[in-house]
């Protein structure tokens, strides 16, 4: 004879038996069944997982050369520890400071006036009603994204160097020469111009994604009670799209030291090196010294800054918007 007790619920079940061998194979059965039942959808994501730890993950065990004094004929395991010596040589060098010191120029007025034009490129093709031209413009804006900066460099390079047509156009104009690719200031803002003109098309296109998503109800409500097409746009528009502004602003804070290694390299130059010189052609240049323990050093510095300044901003979203807003 068992014993038994009673829950709350009045259900009445044994106590002090063990479960039976078919309990136990019914309840890994039903432990499992959740995985057999989505076995086509683990199958599918398993390459891909494998890919990204292969590619992504692994590498980082790399990362430990950059504490120490890293030595081919060694190896990685080998070589001697140095702790934070490759930081402090880091830090001390008159050299990566100036590139830190450029990247976050060049990475803040991108994102400070990059950030908006994709939002208001996106509101101005949304509001277009031939859907003809609204196509063409959409393609025609979207197309540089998918150019290498190895062509759009050599074009850029071509147009406003001495002769090109740019400065033709400048000098006719009456105004003086200007250098654009050998004045440090000058060479800034080429960067910033042509970076933003690239990427905009394409985070318009995520915009335009986000603006399909909005209730159409929301623009009948506003019209009834008398709100003009701009009105709409100020208070059923952008409101619907912060989410979206804001998820990309946190990705892009995450990005702020990078500041665009394939443009810089391919349109810069040894009189510019004073504003242009990045992070990224400083660890190259590292690496190409092979002092390899120092470019991993800088390289750790980047990702670590980047990944704080993610989760600062999607903690600061989060408690602004009493966690209605974030990335997680």
């Amino acid at each position: 004879m068992s014993d038994s007790a009673t829950k709350g619920g009045g259900e009445v079940v044994a106590v002090g038996l063990k479960p039976s061998r078919h309990g136990t194979l019914a309840a890994r059965r039903s432990g499992w069944a959740p995985y057999r039942r989505h076995a086509g959808l683990i199958r599918m994501i398993a390459l891909p997982l494998a890919v990204l730890v292969l590619f992504n993950y692994v590498p980082m065990v790399g990362l430990i050369i950059a504490f120490k004094n890293f030595a081919m004929k060694d190896g990685m395991l080998a070589s001697q520890w140095v702790g934070l010596e490759n930081f402090y040589r880091l830090f001390s060098g008159p050299e990566f400071l100036r590139a830190l010191r450029n990247t976050v120029i060049i990475s803040v007025l991108r994102l400070g006036f990059g950030f908006f034009v994709p939002v208001i490129l996106a509101l101005m093709l949304n509001e277009l009603r031939l859907t003809l031209l609204k196509k063409s413009v959409q393609t025609l804006t979207y197309v540089p994204y998918f150019f290498s900066w190895v062509i759009l460099g050599g074009i850029f390079i071509m147009m406003l160097t001495g002769g090109g047509p740019i400065d033709s156009a400048v000098r006719s104009a009456g105004a003086g020469r200007v250098e654009f690719l050998s004045d440090p200031v000058w060479f800034v803002v080429v960067l910033v111009a042509t970076g933003i003109w690239q990427g905009a098309g394409h985070a318009a296109v995520i915009y335009l994604a986000a603006l399909a998503t909005i209730d159409p109800n929301l623009y009948e409500a506003a019209a009834v009670d008398g709100a003009s097409r701009w009105r709409q746009t100020l208070h059923v528009t952008l409101p619907c799209l912060v989410p979206t502004m804001i998820v990309l602003f946190i990705l892009s804070l995450g990005g702020i030291l990078n500041a665009g290694f394939d443009q810089v390299f391919n349109m810069y130059n040894p009189s510019v090196y004073v504003s242009a010189d990045i992070i990224d052609t400083y660890v190259l240049r590292r690496l190409i010294a092979m002092d390899f323990s120092l470019a991993t050093a800088a390289g750790m510095f980047k990702s670590v800054v980047g990944m704080a300044l993610i989760v600062a901003a999607n903690w600061g979203a989060r408690r602004m918007s009493r966690g209605e807003q974030g990335i997680w």
